[in-house]
């Protein structure tokens, strides 16, 4: 047997007695021979193997397949340009702490520097996103290999799940393989190739468990559930019966704590500015508010962070610690304030997003067509906005909110939707849409998950309309540079990827688009104006606004 078929069948073995199910796979000559393995454990049946022709489409299918399931996933590319285009998803698996393991094949060491074909420096090319480097040795027919290679993989595979470190995030194995690529006649190897009996090569056990801080009431407390908060943040607030202000992707919203209007709440009442003490689950990105409370230095800031790193962007936290126990519960009036002033101001925001087909009534029929236990991939930008106005968010949402870019959306709901048993829904806009139609490029061999896709198209980047660059003041340049609209047909689009689609005109239209049974892969699109998106917001805050003013809080 060649050294890199050797390498690459204990390393496939390793890596699926490590607990991989879910490969994904980029075409390539120098990672032949992983990809030979990989398509032989798939036949076997002992993983299951997603190929894509493009590598960043590839990197975010894996990370919505992590995403799903919660278990490591590796990604194997050939060398050259094909690895450096990992780099966006790696970014996003490094700052949501996402078990992302890059198989880098490489040409030998004597090729580097050489201008031999396809061969660059890819020694740390992703710097301190990954949470370990290892370059294998060129494989070489020799004793003590497969203890090499299968003691690496254990350890690649603990640490980017952080086992050990409780900090977990993207790996990368850089793998020199020689010629030949292909198996050849010959089977000897000088020494047995099979791996323990009892499962992976090095079983790592985890790091202790931190005991729990004490948090007790007296303080007018809030707690902010950011990205990835998961359920603690709930339970928090309930028994500390404290307001939660939970993003769509915290995986917490849910439960009597849960203000829904908390974002227009912060902007258009006082009741904001009476927060004494924030707890912060989770990573929070979403909305200014909630950034300028969490930077406020009168506030008592309470970080909860399992991992090695904890958010603190207005570096004001006053204490991080591993886990809260809350020891009594708020019997103030606190929370009822809050859940009172949600109560009127969800009426008066349903009405205003009744009377059209905009962003945030989107989003909040798409809510409740997915339902509280659906699974819905959401884009950056405006559609996550929008969802956090919505009334009905599926806990099991799903966002890139790491980096919060646009970056793989359709390839990320691809992957939790083939990780998904029933149906996926995705919400995103016609940038995000654009920015990964490869995505939507799935071979006839290939798993193809049930999965809806509703694009918000507003011919543009509308979230710019919202924000500074939207005034008046700089008419002159926005549309160019800032609005960028594409006129892109996507129906046509659509049919070039054999994909269904169907234009929804009015909010009836998308109900009844969204009541069909969901079977393969299709698109609904929906057309909003992107110049009335300034106004609404302005709308939206003034309808909130009315409340206070009339005794709501």
């Amino acid at each position: 047997m060649n050294p890199s078929t050797a390498f690459a069948r204990v390393v496939v073995d390793e890596l699926i007695r490590a607990g991989v199910c879910e490969a994904v796979l980029a075409p390539g000559s120098r990672s032949a021979p992983l990809a030979l393995a990989l398509a032989a454990a798939d036949r076997e049946g002992r993983l299951r193997l997603h190929v894509r022709i493009d590598e960043r489409t590839a990197g975010f299918l894996a990370l919505g397949l992590i995403r799903g399931s919660g278990l490591p996933v590796p990604i194997v590319t050939t060398s050259g340009t094909a690895v450096v285009n990992l780099h966006p998803a790696v970014l996003e698996a490094s700052h949501s702490g996402l078990p992302l393991i890059v198989l880098s094949a490489d040409r030998p060491l004597e090729l580097r520097g050489s201008g031999a074909s396809q061969t660059t420096d890819q020694l740390k090319v992703f710097g301190s996103a990954v949470r370990l480097f290892h370059e294998f040795g060129a494989p070489a027919k020799q004793l003590g290999q497969v203890a090499y290679w299968r003691s690496q993989v254990a350890r690649a595979v603990s640490v980017a799940v952080g086992i050990r470190t409780l900090d977990p995030g993207p790996v990368q194995l850089n793998c020199p393989l020689v010629e030949p690529l292909v198996p050849t006649d010959d089977d000897q190897w000088p020494e047995p190739l099979e791996g323990r009996s009892t499962g992976p090569w090095t079983s790592v056990r985890g790091a202790a468990a931190a005991q729990p801080s004490s948090v007790s009431p007296g303080l007018k407390t809030v707690v902010v559930a950011g990205d990835g908060a998961s359920q603690d943040a709930r339970l928090a607030a309930e028994a500390g019966r404290w307001p939660l202000f939970a993003e769509p992707s915290s995986r917490a919203r849910i439960g009597p704590s849960v203000i829904s209007t908390y974002r227009l709440l912060l902007q258009a009442t006082s009741l904001g500015e009476e927060i004494e003490r924030v707890l912060v689950f989770g990573h929070p990105t979403l909305s200014r508010p909630i950034s300028r409370l969490l930077a406020r230095p009168e506030v008592e800031l309470l970080v909860v962070a399992p991992t090695g790193l904890w958010p603190d962007a207005g570096r004001q936290a006053n204490s991080v610690v591993s886990r809260v126990e809350v020891t009594g519960a708020d019997r103030t009036d606190w929370l009822n304030r809050w859940q009172h002033a949600d109560q009127l101001a969800r009426p008066a925001i349903d009405k205003v997003l009744s009377t059209g087909l905009t962003g945030p009534a989107v989003a909040e029929i798409v809510g409740e067509a997915v339902g509280a236990d659906g699974r819905l991939v959401v884009a950056a930008s405006n559609p996550v906005r929008d969802l956090d106005l919505a009334s009905v968010v599926p806990v099991r949402t799903v966002a890139n909110r790491g980096l919060a870019g646009i970056d793989g959306t359709l390839s990320t709901a691809v992957g939790a939707a083939l990780a998904t048993a029933g149906a996926t829904y995705a919400l995103v806009g016609d940038l995000a849409f654009l920015h990964d139609t490869n995505g939507l490029v799935i071979g006839p061999d290939e798993p193809c998950p049930d999965l809806r896709i509703v694009v918000v198209n507003d011919n543009g980047g509308g979230i710019f309309s919202t924000l500074e660059p939207g005034d008046s003041s700089y008419a002159d340049h926005f549309e160019r540079v800032f609005g960028t609209p594409h006129n892109v047909n996507l129906a046509h689009l659509c049919a070039a990827s054999n994909i269904p689609y169907l234009l929804a005109e009015s909010n009836q239209d998308l109900r009844a688009a969204l009541s069909r049974t969901v079977t393969g892969i299709d698109v609904v699109e929906v057309r909003v104006d992107r110049s009335a998106h300034r106004a609404l917001r302005a709308v939206l805050h003034g309808a909130v606004s009315e409340l206070e003013l009339h005794g709501g809080n």
